[in-house]
């Protein structure tokens, strides 16, 4: 080879590296400023999270929301697989017509008799019950939005929450009618709550729920202007600015919006804690028009905080457990203070490092500090009270 063939075939290569090079680089910037997200450094393992969240982002950008709930479906099988080999027995059933999943420990020291029972409403999330807990937990697949409209998934869940609290039922089941709890997380913390509330007070029922285990729940739609939501108002999206700026409970409201607001007011109900560095953000006028649209944003089927004292003093003693980076974190300590106020006995959990969802990731490669902390609590609250 001769002296100039070498000196163009280095040329060449110098410039392929170069080129490949630039293209590096440039990539692992794009999926740098793709992957990091401002997080608060109390929250638990933010790289992690951050690592996550790109993960999920991605897959959504990739491929149709259709696609994505076959996965989802794939994958949920795949999971009650995996924990029905390891010390889970998942069966399908339903129960008063709502689809529904009994996991069951299959530990060999599980009691030998009744066993505790929870009635469990997911969120957005999926949550499993834990195999230490040594009850049965029947989890309450209810119609999803848009096909179903409130109050369809409340009446779902009342339904099947007195199908379930039957005697027949429950020694199907070998469940202790004397030990069974509701539960739920998220928006599914918000129907256990609701229906908590309605089976307080049916008399019709001979057998009630003993307990209630609500995990960072979402408990009214009224008041957008709470320390924690205000926290993050500027990342909000500028079409909610006037349902985010409270202006549809106007300046002078009624006598019923009056009331309302008078439950949810944050500066009774939140610890003084909870409360440092608030800007408030003003409404400036108002829109009353936008709840006769929205009758749901007062109805206590939809919004149990809303509650009156006389449903309150009858309610469960309660597990609520909260997240500081979560922007639900105050409904649920202004819930418990509620609850406190009137003589219910209360367990507060709250994490200073948790996000809305944490107890999803107790366990396997996303496994979080903070969710197994979560979790263990969760289910030992359960198992000394239940």
């Amino acid at each position: 080879m001769s002296f100039m063939s070498f000196l163009c075939s280095f040329t060449e290569t110098i410039i392929t590296m170069r080129s490949v090079l630039i293209v590096a680089i440039l990539l692992s910037i794009a999926a740098a400023y793709y992957i990091y997200l401002p997080l608060p450094s109390t929250i638990s393992e933010p790289w992690k999270l951050m690592f996550m969240d790109s993960v999920l982002r991605g897959v959504m950008h990739v491929v149709s929301f259709a696609f994505v709930s076959v996965i989802y479906s794939i994958y949920m099988i795949q999971i009650c697989t995996i924990v029905t080999l390891m010390w889970i027995q998942v069966t399908e059933t339903s129960f008063g017509g709502v689809q529904a999943q009994v996991f069951e420990s299959t530990a060999a020291d599980q009691e030998p008799h009744l066993k505790r029972g929870v009635v469990y409403f997911h969120g957005g999330g999926w949550t499993l019950g834990s195999g230490t807990v040594i009850c049965k937990i029947c989890m309450f697949m209810y119609t999803l939005a848009p096909e179903a409209r409130f109050p369809d998934q409340y009446n779902e869940a009342v339904h099947a929450s007195k199908h379930i609290l039957t005697a027949e039922v429950l020694s199907l089941y070998s469940i202790d009618p004397k030990r069974v709890a509701v539960s739920g997380d998220s928006a599914g913390a918000n129907l256990a709550a609701a229906v908590a509330q309605q089976m307080a007070l049916d008399n019709s029922d001979p057998i009630k729920f003993k307990v209630q285990a609500l995990l960072y729940p979402t408990l009214q739609a009224l008041d957008f202007n709470t320390p924690c939501i205000s926290r993050t108002y500027l990342n909000g999206d500028p079409k909610l600015m006037s349902l985010l700026a409270n202006n549809h409970t106007t300046p002078t409201p009624s006598q019923e919006i009056a009331a309302a607001k008078a439950k949810t007011d944050w500066t009774k109900f939140l610890p003084v804690a909870f409360q440092k560095n608030y800007k408030p953000v003003v409404p400036l006028h108002g829109d009353p028009k936008l709840l006769e649209k929205l009758p749901g944003l007062l109805d206590v089927r939809a919004a149990p905080l809303l509650a009156d004292m006389k449903v309150l003093k009858a309610v469960l003693p309660a597990y609520i457990m909260t997240c500081e980076h979560d922007v639900l974190r105050d409904d649920g300590l202004m819930y418990a203070t509620r609850l406190e106020e009137v003589g219910v006995d209360v367990t507060v959990d709250h994490y200073e490092d948790g996000f809305h969802g944490c107890l999803s990731f107790a366990f396997g490669p996303f496994r979080f500090s903070v969710g197994f902390r979560s979790f263990r609590n969760y289910t030992r609250w359960l198992k000394e009270n239940l």
